[in-house]
C-alpha cells in the first residue's frame, strides 16, 4: 500500500475535526467493545460514548432497517456489508483518506465486501471452530464430528451457536461442497446431517461463558477469541480446527447512512486504527486485529495464543467468509428455520 503523501495527508487531517465534543452511540456485538478503549477515547476526544449490544448479525440488520434506532457506528461481519450497501445503511465516509488508514495491513485494504475501504475499516479477524473440555473428551478435536456426530461423552453436553452462516457453511463443508453453494443436493445433505445432529445437542444458544467455565456445557461451535477467554478461566478447554473446512471473518467498522453524530464516527474510526488502540481490542476481544505495529503493545501470550495462531497444517481448509447471493441466502433461512424449529 502507498504511503500518505503530504497532500493526501492534508486531506485525511480536514476531513476530522478540529475539536470534538458531544455524543457518539455505538451498536457493537456483545462482549465485544472494551471498556478501556472507550474511556481512552472519551477522555481524548471529550466525547460521552454509549454502547449498546446485539448478539447477531442478523438482528442488528434488522434493527438498522427499521430505521429510527440513534445509532452511529455498527460493527457488521464482511459477508454481510454488502446487503448493508445494497440497502443504502451506510455511509460512504472515505475512511480511507483517515490519518491512521496507513496503518491497516494490505491484505486487508481490498476487501471483497469493501474494496478499497470507502465505508469500512477493520475492527478484529477470527476464525469459527469448535471448543471442547479435553478433560471430558481427549479424541481428535479439529474435526466437525465434535458437533455434527458428537462422541458419546459429549453427547446432550454440545452447544451450537445459533450463527446461521458459520453453522450451515460447516455443514456443507463437511458434506462436501463450498459455502454459498446453490446446489440443492449439497444443501439437502447438510441439512440431513444437521438435523439428525441435533437429537445430541444440548441448546442451540448464545450461552454463557459461565456454563462452559462452570462444565455445565463441554463443547461448541464457537469462535477463536471467546474460546480463548474461557480457556482462561477453565484451562481444560481447547479450540479446533475442522479439517472439513471453518470460517475465517472478519468483522468492521463503519458508519450508518443515517448517523447523527458524523463527525465524532469518524474520530472513532480513525482511533482504532491506532496501533496501541488496536491492540487494545485485541486484548480484551482475543481476536487478531489488521493494524501494523499493534503487536508491538500485544502480550507475547496474546500473540502466541493457540486460538490466534491458525496452525500450518490448518491454512489450507480456512475459508474466507463470504456474501452469498440473494437466492442462497434464503435458501440458507429456510434451512435454518428447519433446524431450529
Amino acid at each position: 500500500m502507498k504511503a500518505l503523501t503530504f497532500t493526501t495527508a492534508l486531506v485525511a487531517i480536514s476531513t476530522l475535526p478540529a475539536l470534538a465534543e458531544g455524543t457518539l452511540n455505538i451498536y457493537n456485538f456483545g462482549l465485544y467493545t472494551p471498556p478501556d478503549l472507550i474511556e481512552k477515547f472519551e477522555k481524548t476526544h471529550n466525547v460521552e460514548v454509549t454502547v449498546t449490544e446485539y448478539d447477531s448479525n442478523e438482528t442488528a440488520l434488522a434493527k438498522i432497517e427499521a430505521g429510527g434506532h440513534g445509532f452511529d457506528i455498527i460493527v457488521p461481519s464482511g459477508y454481510v456489508v454488502p446487503v448493508y450497501l445494497e440497502k443504502g445503511l451506510l455511509l460512504r465516509s472515505e475512511p480511507n483518506q483517515l490519518p491512521n488508514f496507513a496503518n491497516v495491513d494490505p491484505e486487508w485494504v481490498d476487501v471483497s465486501w469493501d474494496a478499497g475501504r470507502s465505508y469500512t475499516v477493520p475492527w478484529v479477524w477470527g476464525t469459527t471452530g469448535v471448543m471442547v473440555n479435553t478433560k471430558v473428551y481427549s479424541g481428535d478435536i479439529n474435526t466437525t464430528a465434535i458437533f455434527l456426530d458428537p462422541p458419546e461423552e459429549l453427547k446432550g453436553k454440545v452447544n451450537v451457536v445459533p450463527a446461521m452462516q458459520d453453522v450451515i457453511d460447516m455443514a456443507i463443508f463437511t458434506v462436501g461442497g463450498e459455502a454459498c453453494t446453490s446446489d440443492k443436493d449439497v444443501l439437502k445433505a447438510a441439512l440431513d446431517k444437521l438435523v439428525a445432529a441435533k437429537e445430541n445437542w444440548a441448546s442451540i444458544d448464545y450461552a454463557s461463558f459461565e456454563k462452559f467455565i462452570n462444565e455445565d456445557l463441554q463443547a461448541s461451535v464457537f469462535w477463536s477469541g471467546a474460546a480463548m477467554r474461557i480457556r482462561e478461566a477453565n484451562p481444560g478447554f481447547a479450540y479446533g480446527y475442522p479439517k472439513e473446512g471453518f470460517p475465517l471473518w472478519q468483522d468492521n467498522v463503519a458508519i450508518l447512512a443515517d448517523a447523527k453524530n458524523v463527525d465524532n464516527a469518524k474520530l472513532f474510526l480513525d482511533f482504532i486504527m491506532d496501533p496501541e488502540n488496536a491492540a487494545m481490542i485485541s486484548a480484551y476481544t482475543g481476536y487478531g486485529n489488521a493494524i501494523k505495529g499493534s503487536e508491538a503493545f500485544m502480550s507475547a501470550a496474546l500473540l502466541a495464543s493457540p486460538e490466534m495462531t491458525i496452525p500450518e497444517s490448518a491454512k489450507g481448509v480456512a475459508r474466507l467468509q463470504k456474501t452469498c447471493s440473494p437466492e442462497v441466502q434464503a435458501l440458507y433461512a429456510r434451512m435454518w428455520t428447519d433446524l431450529t424449529k
